[in-house]
């Protein structure tokens, strides 16, 4: 008996197990190459969507001519190896290797994203990215004068110092890390100068460490490097202890590393409500700097501190103002309006009235550099302790005294600066 299906007639029963045999077998075989190229889908048209889309993005990429910033290279990296590969599963990497952690990090916190999700979301950012560069608006604010990474102005009184990588999300390059020395030395002797202000253009504040600092370099050349960064850092920190007038920090977002440590270093620190403050020095094999091993636990309380410096605790605007790292702080959309107001009425301040009448020492400065004197302490001097003996003298004496203290507090602060929680 003749049996039809379709368009296929079979003689016998046997034929028709035979060809139903063979589909099986093939299917199977489709099912298994699909299953070597990546998960199933419920709809193959879609995937294949994906995969041109994803292609295209791919070749955009190449097509941006403004680099991103360290955040969004991350992003990049992470969201291809997860579409690409799928979870991370590779080993961490070396103490030493900046640039290989921070890229392990950023794939390992995508955890179980599907690859097609992570597709999805690499589509959107290549195209977000290929869209803002195509557009005027995006490019940085232009610099002024001598400064190619900042922005520097002089008024009334108020020299602002806004860290100008906007699209960087301020991330801290070698010739940034020169040239905010610089600005506050700068600042420093200009006569006109009544304060300082350091903010960020944006909205970050600053992302610390700019990855392209340790790029490139090769394995030989490792401790030259550590050498440079050693004097780089200990210029950059020192700028901030000699700074013999008040200096106060805009917080515009957030801010992380180096930017966080040497708040301990201002006198006053007004925040936007949408800041975080962050220190992943343990994540990155790395200890704390800025003198923050030893102005941190004198601000935050020792538990606090090592909270966020041992233990990479990212704290909110309110939190940082509560410990005492943050003065005030602000509703975002109101920010600048009231901040700016407050600043521009201190600087109409008298000159003299800042650190006691003494410019040598500042409002900042005059915490770390406190002490009652007593007679153990004065015969260190011996020179002033018979100046002591005279009333005559007295106002002399206390400046001399604060003057040694300073000097000496100075360069102790100097030298935690580089050396910092390893010091302690």
């Amino acid at each position: 008996m003749a049996l039809r299906v379709g368009s296929k007639i079979f003689r016998s029963s046997s034929q028709l197990y035979k060809y139903t045999g063979t589909l099986a077998a093939t299917l199977r075989g489709h099912l298994q190459s699909q299953s070597q190229i990546g998960p199933l889908h419920t709809s193959p048209y879609l995937r294949g969507a994906h995969d041109a889309e994803f292609n295209k993005a791919k070749e955009r990429l190449s097509q941006l001519k403004e680099d991103p910033g360290n955040q969004v290279k991350l992003q990049i990296y992470a969201l291809f190896k997860q579409s690409t590969i799928g979870a991370n599963t590779t080993k961490k990497p070396g103490m030493m290797d900046f640039v290989g952690k921070a890229k392990w990090d950023a794939w390992t916190a995508l955890g179980s994203l599907s690859q097609d999700d992570a597709q999805l979301k690499y589509i959107e950012l290549i195209n977000s990215l290929v869209s803002s560069d195509s557009s005027a608006d995006s490019a940085d604010p232009a610099t002024s004068g001598k400064y190619t990474t900042l922005d520097v102005t002089n008024q009334n009184g108020v020299c602002k110092i806004q860290l100008n990588r906007p699209k960087k999300k301020n991330a801290i390059t070698i010739d940034m890390y020169n040239e905010w020395a610089a600005a506050l030395a700068e600042a420093d002797k200009d006569p006109s100068v009544v304060l300082a202000v350091v903010t960020g253009a944006g909205d970050y504040y600053c992302s610390g460490n700019d990855l392209n600092n340790f790029m490139g370099v090769k394995p030989e050349n490792m401790s030259k490097m550590a050498q440079d960064s050693s004097v780089l850092l200990q210029n950059f920190v020192d700028a901030f202890i000699n700074f013999s007038k008040p200096l106060i920090g805009v917080v515009n977002g957030p801010a992380v590393g180096v930017a966080v440590t040497t708040m301990g270093l201002f006198d006053l620190v007004y925040a936007t409500d949408k800041a975080t403050f962050h220190t992943p020095f343990s994540s990155l094999g790395q200890s704390p700097e800025g003198c923050s091993s030893y102005t941190f636990p004198k601000i935050l309380g020792p538990m606090k501190a090592a909270e966020m410096l041992l233990f990479n605790k990212k704290i909110s605007a309110a939190e940082a103002c509560k410990l005492g790292l943050v003065t005030e702080v602000f509703p975002d959309q109101s920010f600048q309006t009231e901040v700016w107001e407050r600043i521009n009425s201190y600087a109409k301040f008298p000159k003299g009235g800042y650190g006691l009448t003494l410019p040598e020492i500042t409002l900042r400065q005059m915490p770390k550099f406190s002490f009652i004197p007593n007679s153990s302490f004065i015969r260190q001097f011996t020179p002033v302790y018979y100046v002591y003996t005279y009333s005559f003298f007295i106002q002399f004496l206390v400046f001399a005294l604060v003057q040694e203290k300073q000097t000496r507090l100075k360069e102790t602060l100097r030298i935690m600066g580089m050396r910092d929680a390893a010091f302690w």
